[in-house]
């Protein structure tokens, strides 16, 4: 409410009274408002800066975080249009922008006066320019198609009356129109950027040519029968590796006929954390029964990495080596104490976070290094540690949750400790767990897979997107040059196009 000095003298008695009361209560309510801002402005902060444990879980804080940028930009944003004119800023300084890439295309424009001449009254002067003051904005323009002219020449020969023409390089989808580099592209936007077909169909709409998406789920076909030699090279190549990681996760499968899902479990399969191999497989199955492990490990003889489940149990034996997860017997702890703070499990995440320590140590050092301050730093804590273990065990009641935590970790005991006496073994099956889960958060994009050749074929484009990106890989160069090369490799040699052994075609 804004009122002139001249009618505020105007005003009688009771009209002043009704007027601060009326100015009172529009104090009461900015304030107010402002509380109720800067509140929920400190909770968004907290939630997007807080500390590790009191963010939300990995796949939603990557759901969360612009919804979080957003409506902390908004909160800011009308805190600032409630103070008053000339102190929004005041309060704050602002942040230093970092300058944009020198690599990206720039377009200028000029902003001159209209008249060099000076405007003001009675001047008229000529101006000198004596120098300027430049600001970047980042512009975007959506994806622009290009076309690729193929154009043959023909030759023909009088003499002998023959035509010769220089023949095509062989293409991935010989009589189709994608080249190589919009496959990669529709690839990777489904199976890395989680972009179902529909989208993408929508976005190339929008820079300027229908694609019908089900010409998009041919390619995407085509190209999961071509690379599917890479991923079967890229699974014997791991399971030449004396360590593997495993884990699974559910994705849902459409059943054939009826339109309903039922839970299907995407495998994954990685060498060991310090092996001389970076690279997953992923396999796709109908179910979460131990014989697709079977299936999978076939023959090999090694150390397991992986977690308590029975499935992987059936596999051990003379030829397989259970090693267990640190991680996990650690969790059941961290649960226990965060449910009653119980000074139990205080006692064994010590125990644990000394055990981590060693390890942070020891993970760039060599093998023997790493195998003789295990022995000599982390078996002493271990051993103490197990005795404390079974002390406690004999006092707390058999079904208590104590008993619980306690048990995971005395029944896996020899495989939870397998790594002091192996330099090579790692702590726990966080490598493996860190690779299934772009896995989790394209859930929320997929749905369900269509069918189980659709959940296979995509289990075997992200094995070689998700190996590209370890080896610090871009998946769509990879792919892009991969396709180029592929319709004319020699199949003797596929293993050169491994993402761990890939190196870009010479021009």
């Amino acid at each position: 409410m804004v009122i002139d000095e001249q009618t505020l003298h105007e005003l009688d008695a009771p009209q002043l009274r009704e007027l601060t009361q009326r100015l009172l209560g529009e104090l009461r309510h900015q304030r107010a408002l402002n509380e109720k801002l800067s509140y929920e402005c400190a909770l968004l902060k907290r939630l997007k800066f807080a500390a590790k444990s009191e963010r939300h879980s990995a796949e939603q804080r990557s759901l969360l975080e612009e919804e979080l940028d957003a409506d902390l930009a908004a909160v800011i944003q009308q805190i600032e249009q409630l103070a008053p004119t000339g102190q929004a800023h005041s309060h704050k300084r602002q942040p230093k922008r970092s300058p944009l890439p020198a690599h990206l295309p720039r377009r200028e424009i000029v902003h001159e006066p209209a008249s060099t001449l000076c405007q003001r009254p009675g001047c008229g002067y000529q101006m000198k320019r004596i120098g300027e003051d430049v600001a970047e904005k980042l512009d975007y323009v959506p994806g622009v198609f290009t076309v690729e002219r193929h154009v043959r020449g023909k030759w023909a020969c009088a003499k002998c009356e023959t035509i010769t023409q220089a023949p095509v390089p062989a293409q991935v989808i010989d009589k189709g129109i994608p080249t190589a580099g919009l496959l990669a592209q529709v690839l990777v936007a489904k199976y890395q950027d989680h972009l179902p077909l529909y989208r993408q169909e929508a976005i190339f709409g929008r820079a300027g040519l229908h694609i019908p998406r089900s010409t998009l789920a041919q390619w995407v076909g085509i190209c999961g029968v071509r690379l599917q030699p890479l991923v079967d090279a890229l699974k014997a190549e791991i399971l030449t590796r004396r360590v593997l990681h495993a884990d699974e996760t559910p994705v849902q499968m459409l059943k054939p006929g009826k339109g309903t899902t039922h839970r299907a479990y995407l495998w994954a399969y990685a060498p060991g954390a310090f092996e001389d191999m970076k690279a997953v497989v992923y396999d796709f199955c109908e179910s979460r029964a131990g014989e697709h492990v079977r299936a999978f490990l076939g023959d090999w003889a090694g150390s397991l990495v992986c977690d308590d489940y029975a499935g992987y149990k059936a596999s051990f034996g003379q030829q397989v080596t259970e090693v267990g997860c640190l991680a996990h017997a650690r969790r059941k702890f961290f649960d226990l104490h965060v449910a009653n703070k119980s000074q139990i499990a205080a006692f064994a995440l010590q125990q644990f976070a000394r055990l981590y320590e060693i390890e942070r140590e020891v993970k760039e050092l060599s093998a023997d290094q790493r195998l003789e301050i295990r022995q000599r730093q982390s078996r002493p804590v271990l051993d103490a540690l197990h005795e404390w273990m079974v002390l406690q065990r004999q006092q707390v009641a058999g079904n208590s949750a104590t008993a619980k935590a306690l048990d995971y970790s005395l029944k896996r005991w020899v495989a939870l400790t397998r790594f002091v006496n192996d330099a090579q073994l790692p702590v726990d099956n966080n490598w493996i767990e860190n690779q299934i889960r772009p896995i989790a958060l394209g859930r929320n994009n997929w749905l369900f897979a269509g069918s189980l050749r659709a959940g296979q074929r995509a289990a075997a484009v992200m094995s070689l997107i998700q190996s590209a990106r370890m080896n610090g890989l871009d998946p769509y160069a990879y792919l892009r040059d991969v396709l180029t090369r592929l319709p004319t490799h020699k199949a003797s040699q596929i293993e050169e196009l491994l993402p761990h052994r890939w190196k870009p075609a010479t021009p």
